[in-house]
């Protein structure tokens, strides 16, 4: 007789979990499906969006190694891409140059200027925001008046560049400094990371 209650209760909990999992996966969907309709997209990825039988080549002809055991991550020319395996779309887009001069430096920013327009927030010359609510692009006065206000932005994805060196200034300078930019949604990440705990 304890063997069967005991049967019964494994089976309850195992029913319970694949349940739980469904919710978390149907929520990491939903909200994956509205971070694609923002339409932040690199070299022909979009963030929330699944990924094309194209682009799935690329990741099995090029593969890295993941942080997260939940997602796979694969490179496309000197884009990174971060995918998750449950859903197959793009959670992270990302380019790392270690040693770069200046003038890649604000041929990069230039680029991300004409696919995002101009920029959410600025700091210290090094770093530039572009941040994203449910409605799209917030605009430089739209956040600070939030800021201003004390109110909670509701941010559902951002690209953020930074650079270790100056990014305004004269083109000419010699040297070579690191930059990076990442495309992704915290919400998101912070799906992914909870899901499975």
């Amino acid at each position: 007789m304890t063997n069967l209650t005991s049967v019964k209760i494994s089976i309850l909990i195992l029913l319970l979990l694949s349940f739980s999992s469904a919710c978390s996966s149907d929520k990491l969907s939903d909200l994956l499906g509205q971070v694609e309709t923002l339409n932040i997209s690199r070299g022909g990825y979009t963030l929330g969006k699944v990924l094309t039988d194209g682009q799935r080549a690329i990741a099995q002809k090029h593969p890295e190694d993941a942080a997260n055991p939940w997602t796979f991550k694969f490179k496309d020319g000197d884009l990174n891409v971060v995918a998750d395996k449950a859903t197959d779309r793009v959670v992270i887009l990302y380019e790392r140059k270690e040693s770069t001069t200046i003038k890649k430096v604000q041929a990069l920013v230039g680029a991300l200027y004409l696919d995002f327009g101009d920029p959410t927030v600025m700091a210290h010359d090094t770093i530039i925001y572009w941040v994203f609510g449910p409605e799209g692009k917030l605009t430089r006065e739209q956040y600070k008046k939030a800021k201003k206000a004390g109110g909670k932005l509701n941010i559902l994805a951002t690209v953020k560049l930074n650079s270790s060196m100056k990014i305004m200034g004269d083109s000419t300078r010699s040297g070579e400094g690191s930059v990076y930019y990442i495309i992704s949604s915290e919400p998101v990440l912070k799906l992914i990371k909870s899901k499975w705990k």
